[in-house]
């Protein structure tokens, strides 16, 4: 068998956090792990998967982290990238709303810059992941870890790490067994809004940022509510349209949303969080889905990568 050349780690993320459309989310402790095992001829790859995805990233064109390698490579002028063979270990679910497109740019980009020998800052790494994702809610806590807050004008960016969820508080996940695709659940979004929508939103989009940096948590309830998409992508699947009413409503609750552009629901619990897992999985169960649910750690770090010696 051959030894690993490099290995990525990169964590699951949810975006659009609450109040934050395309600006906030945070790492969760759930990863996929891609390793490079050997270097091939410019253009030749070679991908084995285990986990979410085996049976539908069959070829390099729809490899994600194959993808973003490449594009990575083109924006810093290699002329002839090398290829590789990659196995790819994945545990986060696919078109569920947990950033596994995040995870897969973040580590395509890592190993662009790793196996080409690029000298790239911080700053630069993230443009790109930007770039390629289109929106940095999602790579920019899968890379930096944590809570963010991030601006992206198309060009330029701006973002902002806040600081982790303390030990005693949970972050609970509910994945349904169905799929909402990131582009069809943005369709469902209107082309505008209304005038006090816009400004409830910017004001619980602060409030949630300014409660995040200084720990006042009992204000995220408030910070998570949202009315610029979750009252449309709460239609495209069953339940949920009710489950977040439910869940908010149980003491130790701090907060409920939709993660990413759903149909995972995430929130955020002081204490045991059982008592809300049970409330999200039955509100999916009584309307015909099937579900499952993690219990994870509010203080994921970002992507990590090692390289052989």
């Amino acid at each position: 068998m051959n030894e690993t050349i490099i290995k990525v780690r990169a964590p699951a993320t949810s975006a659009n956090l609450g109040a934050g459309f395309d600006t906030l989310g945070m790492a969760l402790s759930l990863y996929n792990i891609v390793e490079i095992k050997r270097v091939l001829p410019s253009g030749e790859f070679i991908s084995e998967i285990m986990g979410e995805g085996a049976r539908e990233i069959t070829c390099v064109k729809s490899n994600l982290t194959i993808q973003s390698y490449l594009e990575a490579c083109k924006t810093w002028g290699v002329e002839e990238p090398r290829g590789f063979e990659i196995h790819s270990y994945n545990a986060i679910p696919i078109c569920r709303g947990l950033g596994s497109s995040a995870s897969a740019v973040v580590s395509g980009v890592l190993i662009a810059k790793e196996l080409n020998c690029v000298k790239a800052s911080e700053g630069d790494l993230l443009r790109i992941m930007t770039k390629i994702e289109g929106h940095p809610d999602n790579v920019a806590p899968c890379f930096l870890g944590g809570m963010t807050v991030g601006c992206w004008d198309g060009n330029d960016l701006r973002h902002v790490r806040l600081s982790s969820l303390p030990n005693d508080m949970y972050v609970v996940v509910a994945v349904p067994d169905v799929r909402v695709n990131t582009s069809e659940a943005r369709k469902s979004l209107p082309e505008m809004v209304n005038f006090k929508d816009a400004v409830f939103n910017l004001g619980r989009a602060a409030l949630m940022a300014a409660a995040w940096a200084t720990g006042k948590w009992e204000m995220l309830s408030w910070g998570m509510d949202d009315r610029l998409h979750q009252q449309y992508r709460a239609k495209l699947f069953p339940g949920g349209d009710v489950i977040m009413d439910r869940v908010r409503s149980i003491p130790g609750c701090l907060g409920v949303a939709i993660s990413g552009s759903g149909p995972s629901v995430i929130a955020l619990s002081k204490g045991k969080p059982r008592k809300v897992a049970e409330t999200m999985c039955r509100t999916f169960s009584e309307h015909g889905v099937d579900s499952l649910f993690f219990v994870l750690e509010g203080n994921a770090g970002g992507a990590k990568i090692e390289v052989a010696q």
